[in-house]
């Protein structure tokens, strides 16, 4: 798979050339040159190239600006402060640490649109493979056939799923939209986006394959697990008090309860395990591995540092973004700092947090030496997962040492590991009163990494949830879905959470407004595309 994504499809999906039925009348024949639809979906290659341009929406982290997931998932949170050079580096970022985020942002202009891209493509590949005849050549089999469908409606949830979980309700198109006057149209209600997450992870775990089916070249693609695990973490967010309030019509009884069913599923299938040294799930050689239920992929290749657009690059990002900005250690770019609140939280002993984090010193380097603008607002922590990361090819590897891109690598992001599938199965037992079970598989997660048994609650499974997955781009999100459940709202961590940053972090944070800042605003020029259409998000 991560050589297949470097042939990434460039035909657009709905240019005035394509044209979806040719006349007989010799007097209008078609002008030469033309491709028609019906002519690129001929062959198995055709079909599989693609559903693999589905997947590639989900590599990209730069068009006007860098857009990593982890720019909110991690930095809006507690985990995570944005680094870089100085706090006008980026500011886009800066804007959505220091809850100043407005409609013009950048960020979340360009993020939007990359997952419209990847769903554009998901609804061309579902309707245009449905069409193909089983037969159309030896590989094209039903099996064959339903397993790309099952990739596309995989996808398409994903990417809904990106979208609603930063913006809410938002325009949910499930047809290719071949007219400027289909733009005009209405966001869904939240409930009505993830009604259709669900429907469409349930065609998804019914086409695919298991992983154990594919063959090595093809690692990577979605699974029936993948499928699995996205329902367990639909369902687990749909039982959250802050998301139940967008009327969610599906009660949290029944939503755990469809959570453990799903859980269930993956954990007896006998597909996936932990990896039995944490720290291998973020090397080269640990890539879609027994853990690995699904990760993003991304390649090495001689060319794409930079460029303009979309889809410039197949390597990824994040690894020069994340690096520390001294040259003895990397000369990376220094954002997403892992903050001292982070650091406090793992216990004594618990390996996970110097997988995590990463303090400059001289035990990495002899050379080392600190400079300035590797200090953001007091604190120069990096994070360690994908910044510094094993790379058994070169030399000295080892975890902590780095990988010489120029501007992009090949390290795979780790969307779901077999680690967050049994504490999300964790935390639906512990909704369904199922303290037993839930202790289980929480203190699983621990043995792993040497830890002693604690007991099943909600204190004790985020804890868990915060160490495990650490700077992996969860914590924002589970800190919006986990308000409420316990008295204490969101705008009382977060403002408990400011007084334990520096007095410089402190000086640029803005009060934390409950009611508009757990969720983000639809960017201004969507809304000037859909000025009908599309009502703006409370208090933006």
């Amino acid at each position: 798979m991560k050589k297949n994504i470097v042939k990434i499809l460039s035909f657009v999906l709905v240019p005035c050339s394509l044209l979806m039925s040719s006349c007989k009348d010799y007097l209008t024949e078609i002008e030469p040159g033309t491709t028609l639809l019906e002519d690129f979906y001929t062959s198995t290659d055709a079909a599989v190239q693609n559903v693999t341009g589905c997947y590639t929406p989900l590599m990209w982290e730069y068009n006007k600006t860098y857009l990593s997931e982890w720019f909110i998932g991690d930095i809006a949170s507690d985990d995570a402060i944005k680094g870089g050079g100085s706090t006008t580096d980026m500011s886009d970022a800066y804007d959505i640490e220091n809850w100043r985020t407005t409609d013009q942002n950048t960020l979340l202009l360009d993020f939007y649109r990359a997952q419209y891209q990847g769903i554009g493509r998901c609804n061309m590949a579902l309707e245009q493979i449905a069409k193909m005849e089983i037969g159309i050549d030896d590989n094209f089999t039903v099996k064959m056939k339903n397993r790309l469908l099952g990739e596309a409606y995989f996808l398409r949830a994903y990417y809904y799923f990106r979208l609603v979980r930063i913006y809410a309700g938002v325009p949910m198109p499930l047809q290719v939209l071949r007219s400027s006057d289909q733009w005009g149209m209405p966001r869904s209600s939240v409930d009505e986006v993830y009604t259709q997450i669900l429907a469409d992870l349930e065609l998804a775990n019914k086409y695919l394959w298991k992983k154990s089916e594919y063959a090595a070249a093809d690692l990577g693609r979605a699974t029936k697990g993948a499928a699995q695990a996205m329902l367990m973490k639909t369902n687990l967010y749909m039982s959250s008090p802050y998301w139940q309030k967008y009327g969610i019509t599906k009660t949290p009884a029944a939503c755990f309860a469809d959570a453990m069913a799903w859980g269930d599923s993956i954990i007896t299938c006998g597909e996936y395990d932990l990896c039995p040294v944490y720290e291998d799930n973020f090397s080269i050689a640990g890539e879609n591995g027994i853990e690995s239920v699904f990760e993003i992929q991304y390649a090495e290749v001689a060319w794409g540092d930079y460029g303009e657009g979309f889809g410039y690059t197949a390597g990824s990002f994040t690894q020069i973004l994340t690096r520390s900005r001294n040259s003895a250690i990397g000369g990376g770019w220094g954002f997403n700092h892992p903050t001292q609140n982070l650091y406090n939280e793992f216990e004594t002993g618990d390996p996970r947090r110097e997988v995590a984090i990463l303090i400059p010193s001289t035990d990495i380097n002899p050379e080392y030496q600190p400079q300035s603008d590797e200090t953001y607002l007091g604190n120069n922590m990096l994070n360690n997962k994908y910044g510094m990361y094993r790379d058994p090819a070169e030399v000295g590897g080892g975890f902590g040492k780095w990988s010489l891109h120029a501007s992009r690598g090949p390290l795979n992001n780790r969307q779901i590991r077999y680690a967050d599938v049994l504490l999300m199965y964790a935390e639906a037992c512990l909704g369904a009163g199922k303290t037993g079970l839930a202790k289980e598989y929480i203190n699983k997660v621990r043995a792993r990494v040497g830890l002693g048994e604690v007991e099943a609650t909600d204190a004790t499974l985020r804890h868990e949830r915060r160490c495990e997955l650490a700077m992996e781009g969860h914590r924002w999100f589970d800190l919006v879905r986990w308000q409420g459940v316990d008295g204490n709202g969101l705008k009382a961590h977060m403002d408990a959470y400011k007084l334990t940053e520096t007095a410089d972090a402190q000086h640029h944070i803005q009060e934390f407004v409950a009611g508009k800042h757990e969720i983000f605003p639809i960017p201004q020029e969507e809304r000037q595309l859909n000025p009908t259409s599309m009502d703006q998000n409370p208090g933006y």
